[in-house]
């Protein structure tokens, strides 16, 4: 197994639905991004601060570079081609 030390989390491009906060910590998380969603709006109805926190980290999470991408783009498919 190997573990990527420069982990970073980082807003979603190409998986977002509003402004890919959701997205992104799926990435991070290496979860299923519908599953975050699903637990972002649970929390929020129940009372929790689950719309400011994702207003928040829409702000100030940085949106994921263009490279980040290109490279998570080129790795999955060089895994299926082995």
């Amino acid at each position: 197994m190997k573990i990527d030390v420069r982990k970073r989390l980082y807003r979603s491009r190409k998986n977002r639905q509003v402004a890919g906060a959701c997205a992104g910590v799926a990435d991070y998380l290496g979860v299923d991004a519908t599953l975050v969603r699903i637990a972002w709006v649970l929390f929020a109805l129940a009372g929790g601060p689950g719309l400011l926190l994702y207003i928040i980290m829409a702000v100030i999470v940085p949106e994921e570079p263009e490279f980040v991408q290109a490279t998570a783009e080129k790795s999955k498919r060089d895994v299926g081609v082995t």
